[in-house]
């Protein structure tokens, strides 16, 4: 088991767009395996490639409910081909600290990538599943919760977030 250091605001390749993985060799199986480790240790629900400094279209989660066995899953170059609705859910991210606020996103959505062993498979997501799909494919995207909440409530977070990083500093 290896647990990746997790990439936080405001560092630079959380705001690169990913590039498409190329080939499914021994190197990418043990990423996968790390960022699942990363993230149940986080813990999360989901993880995308660049959030752990790797910058492939590359993510995992597990949305199973805490009582039942784990059913984790990979999505290696993920697209979205069909959205519809709308919903509000709140959200949280392992790359901005400490924030949680409401997110609206696509209620229904139709994920088409490979899984681990480089076979097309579609996801077909709601509620939970959907928000999940959509705020991991937005990392690979270069977008964080933050760029889809308003101007304000971003600019009170990453206040907050600067004397955070600023007594990190300090102290340490």
């Amino acid at each position: 088991m290896s647990v990746l250091n997790i990439c936080t605001y405001p560092d630079p390749v959380l705001k690169q767009k990913a590039v498409p993985v190329e080939k499914i060799d021994e190197s990418l199986k043990g990423l996968i395996e790390d960022m699942l480790d990363t993230m149940y240790q986080a813990p999360g629900i989901g993880l995308a490639a660049n959030q752990v400094g790797k910058p492939v279209r590359l993510i995992v989660f597990d949305v199973t409910p805490k009582d039942q066995p784990r059913n984790p899953r990979v999505l290696i170059n993920p697209e979205i081909v069909c959205s519809e609705g709308s919903q509000s859910h709140e959200e949280g991210c392992l790359s901005v600290p400490d924030f949680y606020t409401e997110v609206k996103r696509c209620s229904k959505v139709t994920v088409r990538g490979l899984d681990a062993q480089g076979q097309p498979v579609e996801v077909e997501g709601e509620g939970l599943l959907a928000v999940v799909l959509q705020h991991e494919i937005d990392h690979l995207d270069g977008f964080l919760m933050l760029d889809r909440i308003s101007a304000l409530k971003r600019a009170l977070y990453k206040k907050r977030r600067q004397k955070q990083l600023k007594s990190q500093d300090e102290t340490g």
